[in-house]
């Protein structure tokens, strides 16, 4: 009795959201004292929350008064920022027990963490958290040499960290993440025998943390595997191919995913909702909250904290000038550009990478989602919401796979183009303010404010140099908070993904049809057919079934877009389910069909305007404004349909 007590006595005082389903109410508690005390209870006890079937994640209205709520009784950290790295302090925060608060000025993901090169990359590497990756072979061979030779016992740890993470990531979301054979072309013998001898060490040190083992394949065979791939090049004949193996995912999805299992562990996220200013104390000037600003209302609202956590990516200086105009700078953006081809560029499941370019970049190209991405760049930029490409970019990704490919490559197949900001991270207490990490830095500058940046994709949840979990420690060290215990996410799959297996897709493609409606109205019955079947598998994880309801009982089972499996189901799953709030939330971050096919998406945009406002009760002006603001996102997507070039070169 006394322990039930105490667990509804936690319950009532950390609740973050109370959600009609089904007639019941869930709540979406902390978990009890005892499960933290004995440790693999708690990861049980998280997981069967995560996974109820009847579970629903709080609405937004909800999450909105829990946050305005915190004045009765403080938050113990405000997130500022919905990206990977914001993402993932929620989580890791609400799984130690902490009441966690996370607000995000546009949707999850809509920055850096969904214009990566989509690799949950498996090397210690000087990259950032989400755009460019040195590949495992450069990194591998690199780090182990100075491990090796240099006898750096903590470069080799770099190596390892980076492998359990890469694996950990593909083991949590296995829905959302998958190794991906990349193959590496090798036009004389010392490359075969240095990228061969550089991948069979790297084998040996990951061991367990393995996805597969590397291999060399002879011209001919890499030529079967890799039917683009040219067997002459700059001069040079083809002598074969070493293939190793990294992990593959759907970015923003993978966001997505984050956030809505933070909000199921308990944690209040809010999108679309702006930090306008800091709240101090009076009388030390600590930061102990911040005005925020709910860009679909208007209305603005004051929640309170023990500790900030400010995870605003690229734009974390501006936050950071909020409590302190004079702070010395922490970012220095660079911006890398990637481009999306047909699907016959590369063959499905095998990507490309070359380790060297004539002017030394890495270039790639990854079957992904159906189609082919290509890139990337790596040049200074300046920072805005949405950055663009410029066509001497994506002139530089198609004249660098030009030269490895036995096809014509024309500027008119690009079906999308976009650039992504990285927050190349300076510590602003280093005493060398020179020199620029690729790594993350955690800072807190401004009592209250703790400030983490830099850092990958890869390592959002922990590394030796840990990121959530770094940012987390800190601001349990800033405000003297009580976790009940470590940090647990290490062995928390995210929401869809327990129980997910390959073959799920069957279940969808034998007991569910898609009923569409005719453009005269009359609904008809379609085939859930396996491309489709398998999408919403991938995309929604063990919940899937729940999307394929919504078609078939609910007449959306149509394709929102012509060669796409995407369906209206979707939409309307994601407004109740995921916090879609916008056009642009679902054809950039829910699906990703704006950054697969901008002509698609634009196409697509007024039935999914249509579906939306059924869903949120828009009025007119509004679903025009939504058009409008949707077609304007889409410019900067520079496809062969929206820019202006000369294709006389390829």
């Amino acid at each position: 009795m006394a322990a039930s007590a105490t667990r509804l006595r936690r319950l009532a005082s950390a609740a973050v959201a109370v959600t009609a389903c089904g007639g019941a109410v869930l709540l979406t508690p902390s978990v009890s004292s005892n499960d933290r005390a004995s440790g693999h209870p708690t990861v049980e006890s998280l997981r069967q929350i995560i996974n109820d079937p009847s579970a629903v994640v709080p609405s937004r209205t909800l999450q909105e008064s829990a946050l305005i709520g915190s004045k009765s009784g403080p938050l113990d950290i405000l997130v500022v920022g919905g990206g990977a790295t914001g993402c993932g302090v929620a989580l890791d925060a609400a799984t130690r027990g902490l009441r966690v608060g996370l607000v995000e000025r546009e949707d999850f993901s809509c920055g850096t963490s969904s214009r990566s090169t989509k690799l949950i990359h498996g090397g210690k590497d000087k990259s950032s958290y989400v755009n460019v990756y040195v590949y495992a072979y450069m990194n591998g061979v690199r780090y182990l040499e100075k491990a090796v030779f240099g006898l750096d016992y903590g470069q080799l740890k770099l190596v390892f960290h980076a492998l359990e993470e890469r694996k950990q990531v593909i083991e949590n979301a296995p829905h959302l993440c998958h190794a991906l054979p990349c193959m590496t072309p090798c036009f004389d013998w010392f490359e075969v025998v240095y990228y061969w001898m550089g991948l069979k060490m790297y084998d040996l040190v990951a061991g367990r943390r393995l996805l597969h083992f590397s291999r060399y394949y002879s011209a001919q065979e890499s030529v079967e595997l890799f039917p683009t791939l040219a067997r002459k090049g700059k001069g040079r004949s083809l002598r074969g191919t070493v293939v190793y193996y990294d992990g593959q995912m759907n970015d923003s999805r993978l966001n997505v995913g984050l956030a809505c299992t933070a909000a199921l562990a308990g944690a209040a996220v809010l999108n679309h909702a702006e930090v306008v200013s800091f709240l101090k104390d009076e009388g030390t000037q600590r930061i102990i909250g911040a005005r925020i600003r709910d860009n679909l209302s208007g209305q603005e609202f004051d929640a309170y904290a023990k500790v900030v956590v400010n995870a605003a990516g690229p734009f974390c200086d501006s936050v950071r000038k909020m409590a302190n105009k004079d702070a010395l700078p922490m970012i220095c953006p660079s911006s890398g550009v990637h481009i999306v081809l047909p699907d016959y560029y590369s063959p499905d499941g095998m990507g490309l990478i070359v380790p060297k370019t004539k002017d030394g970049r890495v270039v790639f190209m990854l079957p992904w989602l159906g189609r082919t991405i290509a890139g990337t760049t790596d040049s200074s930029t300046s920072i805005t919401p949405l950055p663009e490409p410029n066509e001497n970019e994506i002139q530089f990704i198609l004249d660098a796979i030009c030269d490895y490919l036995n096809i014509k490559v024309r500027r008119t197949d690009v079906l999308s183009a976009w650039s992504g900001i990285r927050p190349l991270a300076v510590d602003p207490n280093a005493k060398n303010t020179e020199s620029i990490s690729r790594d993350h830095v955690v800072s807190e500058d401004y009592p209250g404010l703790v400030t983490i940046t830099g850092g990958k994709w890869t390592t959002y949840r922990r590394t030796s140099f840990s990121m959530a979990e770094d940012a987390v420690n800190a601001a349990i060290k800033s405000g003297k908070l009580s976790p009940s215990n470590e940090c647990i996410t290490s062995n928390l799959r995210l929401i869809g993904g327990d129980g997910w297996e390959p073959s799920i897709f069957t279940v969808l493609a034998q007991q569910y049809v898609r009923m569409k409606k005719s453009d005269g109205g009359k609904v008809v019955p379609g085939v859930m057919d396996t491309a489709a079947a398998k999408h919403l598998s991938h995309a929604y994880g063990t919940l899937a079934e729940r999307v394929a309801t919504i078609a078939q009982n609910e007449n959306l089972g149509k394709r929102l877009a012509h060669g796409y499996p995407y369906l209206e189901a979707e939409v309307a799953y994601c407004a109740r389910n995921e916090y879609c709030e916008s056009a642009v939330d679902f054809i950039a971050r829910r699906s990703r069909l704006a950054f697969l096919d901008t002509d698609a998406a634009s196409h697509a945009l007024p039935r999914i305007i249509e579906i939306l406002a059924r869903e949120h009760n828009w009025d007119k002006s509004r679903q025009k404004e939504e058009m409008q603001k949707a077609k304007e996102f889409l410019e900067t997507f520079k496809s062969s349909k929206n820019a202006h070039f000369h294709d006389g070169k390829h």
